[in-house]
């Protein structure tokens, strides 16, 4: 959205309300803000590589321990801990 956008409506004489909102409306879809509000509404901001390669990173530390622990007869490899609500 261009910063200074504004949509401004002044009701007429014989106007109801609805109509009014229903001018403003349109108005702002005209303008595309709407479309451009509900694109914004759940936006993700994309992480840094950096971050990314220390997560790898991290989780790769973790998955070789825990191989690790299997190997060495710690872990029961085949006794896995299932997660409650399913998959994630």
């Amino acid at each position: 959205m261009t910063a200074g956008t504004r949509v401004e409506v002044k009701r007429g004489k014989n106007e109801s309300s609805t109509a009014l909102i229903r001018r403003f409306t349109r108005r702002a879809q005209g303008l595309g803000l709407v479309r451009e509000m509900r694109d914004r509404r759940y936006f993700k901001r994309t992480k840094s590589k950096n971050v990314g390669l220390k997560r790898a990173l991290i989780s790769k530390v973790r998955r070789e321990k825990y191989n690790e622990l299997v190997k060495l007869g710690k872990i029961d490899h085949a006794a896995k801990k299932v997660r409650k609500g399913g998959k994630r």
